[in-house]
């Protein structure tokens, strides 16, 4: 059974949660593949709970944050793009697209480790056309300085100047900042302390922040290196973030409208 049997999975398209649906059952069976650790199916329904509240789309704050990390990256001299089991089951081929696009490498990195987990993850992205994946060689690997998980055995990380950590991993952000490196997060959860602790937040779904960022990708190749200094001299991650907060309590009253008028029917 492959995930665009939906009938098979019993998720008919006219199904008002059908793309949300979906991508549950991604990482569900990215699960049963060893890409994606048990823990990471609780890390999938937190991030949906925040989806809700964000109106299911991506907003104009989130738009913003991804035009600056588009540029960061395109400036940045070692930039890195971070890889764990629910990416690598959630959107491969825009990953793979990406990291060619802006060519930058793929590092995969996890806080759970099992046997097979780093080899199952590799195929995905082999299959969907990686050709150079970084973090499955032990020999290369040291480790981050102040970091005690698993994530702290990286390759290029360690020496990249921009990290892009898409989902949220709070631990190694703090470490990477110590570090004196620029991180660009993307997180659903605007108070976590990886969207805090990042230069550049994305609050966003990573289902709909890789397309996007390939799209602008597209565009922003096209300025010159004061343009995109430009780009990012404007954007005020705090500020972005507050905007977020202001968005969901706005998208929060609205919703409570509707629901007491359904109430009243």
């Amino acid at each position: 059974m492959t995930l665009n049997e939906n009938q098979n999975n019993g998720i008919p398209e006219t199904h008002p949660r059908y793309q949300s649906l979906k991508f549950r059952h991604k990482i569900i069976d990215g699960m049963k593949k060893l890409v994606v650790a048990e823990a990471g199916l609780i890390a999938h329904g937190r991030g949906e709970c925040f989806d809700y509240i964000l109106g299911e789309k991506t907003t104009k704050t989130a738009r913003y944050a991804i035009r600056a990390a588009v540029a960061a990256l395109l400036l940045a001299k070692k930039p890195v793009i971070s890889v764990n089991g629910n990416v690598a089951a959630l959107v491969p081929n825009e990953l793979v697209t990406l990291s060619k696009l802006l060519n930058i490498p793929l590092e995969i990195n996890l806080f759970y480790h099992k046997e097979g987990r780093i080899k199952a993850i590799t195929d995905v992205l082999t299959k969907a056309g990686a050709t150079d994946i970084k973090g499955i060689n032990e020999d290369k690997m040291v480790e981050l300085e102040g970091l005690e998980s698993n994530r702290r055995k990286v390759e290029l990380i360690a020496k990249a100047d921009i990290v892009m950590v898409p989902l949220e991993d709070g631990d190694r952000t703090e470490a990477l900042k110590k570090l004196n490196k620029k991180v660009i997060a993307v997180d659903l959860n605007p108070l976590s302390r990886t969207a805090l602790w990042a230069d550049i937040t994305i609050v966003d779904n990573i289902v709909r922040v890789i397309p996007e960022m390939i799209e602008i990708s597209k565009e922003l190749k096209k300025l010159n290196k004061a343009e995109l200094n430009y780009i990012l001299e404007k954007f005020d991650n705090k500020l972005n973030i507050q905007k977020t907060l202001d968005l969901i309590i706005d998208y929060i009253k609205e919703q409570k409208k509707i629901a007491f008028n359904i109430q009243k029917k």
